[in-house]
């Protein structure tokens, strides 16, 4: 029986809180950039762009500076229809709901001058 009494205040201790004190910091991280598209456009290995391609106002002009750009990028891992097709949709998907409709609609027409460009209809 003295048994079941040390079994039975065991069980009925009750486990010690920390009540004081600030709580315990984590592991110090590296604030994320207020953007993260704007590290990837930065960082990324895919392309080196014409600064101003995505504003210009003829889709042909467009899909021909992200052909040219595509096709003497010593930086893409991918073919250059592949490359310059991610930037253009990156591009409209990194604008969102901002982006006005006449301009998406120009980069949407982009897409499909650019697959002319490259052969693939």
């Amino acid at each position: 029986m003295a048994e079941r009494r040390r079994i039975a205040t065991r069980k009925s201790t009750p486990k010690t809180k920390r009540t004081t004190g600030p709580a315990p910091k984590k592991a110090a991280a590296k604030p994320s950039p207020k953007r993260w598209s704007q590290r990837v456009t930065r960082e990324s290995d895919a392309l080196d762009l014409k600064r101003g391609v995505f504003t210009l106002t003829d889709p042909k002009k467009i899909a021909a500076s992200l052909k040219l750009s595509a096709e003497h990028s010593s930086r893409r891992k991918t073919g250059a229809y592949r490359s310059a097709l991610s930037m253009l949709t990156f591009y409209i998907n990194r604008a969102g709901k901002t982006l006005p409709k006449a301009q998406r609609d120009r980069l949407q027409r982009a897409k499909v001058e650019l697959k002319h460009q490259f052969g693939r209809d």
